[in-house]
């Protein structure tokens, strides 16, 4: 039996987050660098034959068990995608912890790249196809498109091949309302969208550099 001191004992005064044990963990490095009197984003696009290949981003990936901190996987991912030194990055701070749809927790930090253009980095071929700046100006200056998706809630899986479909949460055998057997919730989903020279910047990305814009313009939204 717990008494009520054992258990305050055992609550913090913060709550945390119970989200994390079950969302992938993530880190990515919002890199920056001086070039031309001003400071660029660094960006890379993705190898073909990876994850998300194609797509624009900043450096990142999976927190490992052994990382230390979700900084250390964001650092250790960096090193090992651009050819950076990891003493070569001074970190700035933390931005605020990202829950994206497709079910991760993405911690993001900002740091500045001790370099004089992007021909000293060296990028990981495997994972870079190409890697680009664009100076944090353009994107005081621009506005992003923004777009709307709506989440739902799938209690049935239907496989797409073979048509088969898998009840993932049984409501109607735990005689819960029947608007439970279907697809329910509706929450909408922003998307933001930057069109730069051809490219386009969005997603978890776009978020990102939204927030960096809006501490330089001391903006809340």
């Amino acid at each position: 039996m717990i008494h009520k001191e054992q258990l305050q004992g055992r609550l913090p005064a913060e709550p945390g987050m119970r989200i994390r044990e079950t969302y992938v963990r993530t880190a990515v490095l919002v890199m920056l660098f001086f070039s031309g009197g001003e400071y660029h984003f660094v960006f890379q696009k993705r190898a073909p034959g990876i994850r998300q290949n194609g797509e624009i981003g900043f450096p990142g990936g999976v927190c490992h068990p052994d990382d230390q901190s979700s900084l250390q996987t964001a650092l250790r991912e960096t090193v090992e995608e651009m050819g950076i030194a990891a003493d070569r990055i001074q970190v700035l701070g933390a931005l605020d912890t990202l829950i994206a749809p497709m079910g991760a927790v993405v911690d993001a930090y900002v740091g500045i790249a001790d370099i004089g253009s992007l021909a000293e980095l060296r990028p990981n071929a495997d994972e870079v196809a190409e890697v680009f700046s664009v100076p944090v100006s353009f994107f005081e200056r621009h506005e992003p498109e923004r777009y709307e998706t709506v989440l739902k809630v799938h209690p049935v899986w239907k496989d797409e091949e073979t048509g088969e479909e898998t009840v993932l949460f049984p409501a109607r055998e735990l005689g819960l309302p029947e608007r439970y057997a279907k697809p329910w919730g509706g929450m909408k989903h922003s998307i933001y969208v930057y069109r730069v020279d051809g490219r386009m910047i969005w997603g978890i990305t776009a978020r990102f550099i939204r927030d960096v814009v809006a501490l330089l313009k001391k903006e809340e939204f």
